[in-house]
């Protein structure tokens, strides 16, 4: 069963996000694409990576080519709306209430900081 019918000139034209993370105790970077897993290089530096992460990208998409395995079409932040709806316990909702009217700042923007907060803690691990 054939799962990709776009030819690789498709998706290498694509515009797929890249992440560049430094290694501050080894030294150089590490560069991927999000939205291909397991495309990634690691570089000195940056303008280096660059053009590694083009190579690696060839590669990853030709091999899931070969291997007719699907490639997923870049992600963007307009397929997000910015809103979700969540459930909690009332005695949650009332702590958050109170302590966002003790800082003076809106529940939303109270949720929005500790979220952001979480989300860091979870990437550093």
């Amino acid at each position: 069963m054939k799962t990709n019918n776009k030819s690789l000139d498709y998706y290498l034209n694509l515009n797929y996000r890249i992440e560049i993370i430094e290694d501050k105790q080894e030294g150089g970077y590490t560069l991927h694409h999000p939205d291909l897993p397991g495309c990634i290089t690691c570089s000195e530096s940056i303008e280096e990576g660059l053009e590694l992460i083009k190579d690696a990208k060839k590669c990853w998409l030709e091999a899931c080519i070969e291997d007719e395995f699907p490639i997923p079409e870049p992600t963007s932040t307009d397929d997000y709306s910015g809103q979700f709806k969540i459930r909690i316990p009332k005695s949650l909702h009332r702590m958050l209430a109170n302590y966002s009217k003790q800082e003076g700042v809106s529940m939303n923007q109270l949720c929005v900081h500790l979220l952001s907060k979480g989300v860091a803690t979870i990437n550093n691990h």
